[in-house]
Formats: C-alpha cells, structure tokens, sequence
C-alpha cells in the first residue's frame, strides 16, 4: 500500500475536484441544484475512490475502486460537456478542467494496469 497522497493520479484528481467546487460555487441556486450538486458529487468521488480503493489489502479489492474512481471521472467530464453546452462555464474553464480529466485518464489506466501487474507477480 502507497501513501495515497504520494500517488500523482491522487493529486491530479484532487485538482479536478477542486477546480468543479470553484466553477460551481459561482451559479446561481437553480443551476447549483440542477446540475452543480450532482457534477461536486462526482468530481468529489473520483479523488475519494482512489482513496478508499488505496486503503484495501487485496490488490483486486483496489483496483475495483480505481474503476469506480474512473467512472466517477467520466460522471465529471459529461458534466462538464453539459455545463459549457449551457453556457455556464467559459471556454478558458473548461479547456483546463477537460487538459486535467485527460491527463486524470491516463494516470488512473497505468495505475489500474500496474495493481493488475502486481496482483499477477503475487
């Protein structure tokens, strides 16, 4: 088991989170409660999967989470699609959310790859 805050796809997914809770704590009520509560709630559990997923001693009990982490983060990126489909988001907002989920799916693939790697030498 890594210390979770030392792992980059961690980090990464903490920035996604963040950056959602900024964008959204700008709407209005309405658009917070029509899409803003559901797109946090997502982009929140992303970071909090990889967490919980990091804490379970078998390797296939991790990478179960490290799949929910990352469905959680394709949960965000339609979120993100919707808010700029609405005008809610400004292109410069959602350029570096979009860069940050990209790069979020690559690290999570190669780590999800890696807990396979190490299940299979166990």
């Amino acid at each position: 088991m890594w210390n979770v805050d030392e792992l980059k796809v961690y980090e990464q997914a903490m920035l996604i989170g963040e950056e959602v809770w900024k964008i959204v704590n700008k709407w209005d009520f309405f658009n917070k409660d029509a899409l803003g509560k559901q797109w946090i709630r997502a982009a929140d559990s992303v970071a909090l999967n990889i967490s919980e997923g990091n804490g379970r001693f078998f390797y296939s009990d991790r990478k179960v989470f490290f799949y929910y982490s990352r469905g959680s983060a394709y949960e965000t990126k339609t979120a993100l699609a919707k808010a700029k489909e609405r005008g809610l988001i400004d292109p410069k907002e959602f350029d570096s959310l979009d860069s940050k989920l990209n790069y979020f799916f690559i690290l999570i693939n190669c780590y999800i790859k890696a807990i396979s790697t190490l299940k299979s030498n166990k």
